[in-house]
């Protein structure tokens, strides 16, 4: 769920090229030596984050190669793939393109004072019954959640707030040197309005200049009109804190399972099945060529040769995503029977 909101704002500012949605899937089982770069890669540390969430799978097929990954170990990992899954390329007619989220760090503490002024709230049992409830403006400036108990924290920043219900999921450090871990726990019902989009609406930027750091800039630079452009969104998102979730792991997935920076990709589980290796040939300024596994989800997360890269927790993972708009190819390793019955006439 990490990525889903996030990728609802990157919905808003960036244009994908592509075809009909009504244009074929097509399957092409490939050799391993038509992977860039397959051999190069650290492959056991793709199986250590396969094996983290592939016993969650139901299929027999799948849960028979996680038992044994666990067998295989770590020294015989790039064996393991080879052996047991056949690469497939997956290709809808829409043109492939890699984005990245991460997991951000906001300062803040348990009760408001100094600088701590913007409540991180729960959500309330009225907005989870209602469907589409209250809309930002409202929640905000109506004093509907006021003295209800309904904080977990109080940050320093409202920006930073405003971006982290895009992410879905973060870490507020408290003065102590303490972290708590949020997650997202609800939503008030509306959908997202793209507040980059506003701001090439009004003519203050151009579609190919917006992103996460302009508009927080801009905000900041415009204190009103910046508050006002972010009541231009409606949605609203709630937290709950993850008091169970180790601080040496990442943000809970789709999954319900901690990503791995620069290993989970969130995808579309129309076209990929979630907990599947998925080989990654990002193209552009800094290539990668990885193996990664679909452990996350994004609503605007679509199609076969989509994927959004989790680069990790705080700000220079947050400026490395947030510069991610690549071209490349992704490949999809599947059980050698499934990968087959989707190849044409079963070849």
């Amino acid at each position: 769920m990490i990525a889903a909101l996030r990728s609802v704002f990157l919905a808003g500012v960036v244009m994908v090229a592509g075809t009909s949605s009504e244009a074929e899937t097509t399957h092409t089982v490939l050799d391993y030596d038509s992977l860039d770069d397959w051999a190069a890669d650290d492959h056991s540390a793709a199986l250590s984050v396969f094996l983290n969430t592939c016993g969650d799978l139901d299929d027999p097929d799948w849960r028979a190669l996680c038992a044994l990954g666990r067998e295989q170990g770590a020294a015989g990992a790039r064996a393991f793939f080879e052996l047991f899954f056949r690469p497939v390329l997956i290709e809808d007619g829409v043109d492939p393109l890699f984005t990245g989220y991460f997991e951000p760090e906001l300062n803040g503490a348990r009760g408001p004072g100094g600088p701590y002024q913007y409540p991180v709230y729960k959500m309330p049992p009225e907005a989870r019954e209602a469907g589409p409830w209250l809309h930002r403006r409202d929640i905000l400036t109506s004093g509907v959640m006021e003295g209800r108990g309904l904080e977990i924290a109080w940050v320093d920043d409202p920006v930073e707030l405003f971006f982290l219900q895009i992410q879905g999921s973060g870490r507020i450090r408290m003065p102590d040197g303490d972290t708590v871990r949020v997650g997202y726990g609800g939503a008030n019902g509306h959908s997202y309005r793209s507040v980059g989009r506003e701001l090439v609406r009004r003519g203050i930027f151009a579609a190919h200049q917006v992103s996460a750091e302009v508009i927080k800039r801009w905000v900041r630079s415009n204190p009103a009109a910046g508050a006002e452009l972010l009541f231009h969104n409606p949605s609203y998102v709630f937290f709950r804190e993850l008091k169970r979730l180790p601080a040496n792991v990442g943000p809970l997935g789709a999954m319900n399972r901690s990503v791995s920076a620069m290993r989970s990709i969130a995808v579309d589980p129309a076209f990929v099945p979630l907990g599947a290796p998925v080989w990654v040939e990002k193209d552009g300024a800094d290539p990668i060529r990885r193996l990664m596994i679909a452990q996350d989800t994004g609503s605007a997360i679509k199609g076969a040769q989509r994927a959004d890269i989790f680069f990790g927790t705080g700000d220079q993972a947050g400026r490395a995503a947030g510069k991610l708009r690549d071209p490349g190819r992704m490949v999809v390793l599947l059980p050698i029977q499934r990968a087959y019955a989707l190849a044409p006439d079963g070849l």
